[in-house]
């Protein structure tokens, strides 16, 4: 059969909704499409702990510490899923840590804003990881089977932390005035943030394309951006919020909010590695990564050493 073969069935399969597992024939540009979207989300959860870890031992309760702590933990378990489906596809994790580590490799945007305040933990939780959800449900169906079932357990984990979130908020703004103008001025600044999580315009994607025809993503960009702004601002009302666009307003016409025009210039800044947090967040996981080598190392070691007795055992059976 030749490659133009392969390929026709690749894409019928695609079509059936089939399921494609990692040693099954794929275009090298799917192949690699795929690389790269599973490291850089798998980036995103990693470094997206950073900002968090910040209110671990400024968390006002112990309650809310070991919640903190919990979805913390959370998030490095969603890396190390995503780490081992791009694994699937011959993807060296060291590889992946090094270009996350050299700026080669990308992850969202979002974490390169920082935590000012402790409503920010509930900002992030309500605002970053509902966008998350609304991004990564659809990815239970992606056409690649390790990715798909990955995202299972993440997207059920991810609930949570939206719950958490608004409920932090929830007591803010059932609190003093102070602690509803803090979470009001977190919401100020995370909102927009927000909006770009979901990438650039449909018209502006340069993968977006592909990873639909492919099936890799359900949804474009801009449709899911108006889910989130539709489910925000109802649940923005029952905190007694007011979300940052002055040109926020329902469409009678569409059923939808019609929503500002998001700072395109910022994003592209922000991606190209001259954010607020950038330099320190790719510092921050380098320096956790040469810092655990030792613990690689001895785990590396202790690996080999059972399988030399394993082996040893065999021979003399």
């Amino acid at each position: 059969m030749t490659t133009l073969d392969f390929e026709t069935q690749f894409f019928a399969r695609i079509n059936k909704d089939e399921k494609i597992e990692p040693k099954d024939w794929m275009p090298e540009k799917y192949r690699k499409t795929l690389i790269r979207q599973m490291a850089q989300h798998a980036h995103s959860e990693i470094v997206g702990m950073l900002p968090e870890a910040n209110y671990i031992s400024r968390a006002p309760s112990l309650k809310r510490k070991a919640a903190l702590l919990a979805k913390i933990q959370d998030e490095a378990g969603h890396g190390l899923y995503l780490y081992c489906a791009a694994e699937t596809l011959g993807a060296e994790r060291d590889n992946l840590m090094d270009e996350l580590h050299t700026g080669k490799a990308k992850y969202s945007s979002i974490f390169n804003y920082p935590t000012l305040n402790w409503a920010d933990m509930g900002a992030i939780g309500w605002l970053v990881d509902g966008a998350a959800i609304l991004n990564q449900v659809p990815l239970c169906k992606c056409s690649f089977g390790p990715y798909a079932r990955a995202m299972v357990r993440v997207c059920k984990e991810e609930s949570f932390h939206q719950r958490q979130g608004f409920e932090i908020l929830l007591a803010l703004c059932n609190g003093t005035v102070e602690q509803k103008q803090m979470a009001q001025d977190s919401i100020n600044r995370w909102w927009w943030p927000s909006m770009m999580m979901f990438g650039p315009s449909d018209s502006e994607s340069t993968n977006s394309e592909y990873s639909m025809k492919t099936k890799i993503k359900r949804f474009s960009n801009d449709e899911l951006r108006q889910r989130f702004v539709d489910a925000s601002k109802p649940q923005a009302d029952i905190l007694g919020l007011t979300l940052p666009d002055p040109l926020l307003k329902y469409n009678e016409a569409t059923k939808h909010w019609d929503y500002g025009q998001i700072d395109w210039d910022e994003f592209n800044n922000v991606v190209q590695g001259n954010g607020p947090c950038n330099k320190i967040r790719v510092k921050a996981r380098k320096d956790a990564w040469d810092n655990g080598k030792w613990v690689r190392d001895a785990a590396t070691a202790y690996s080999e050493k059972q399988r030399q007795r394993k082996l040893e055992t065999k021979q003399l059976a």
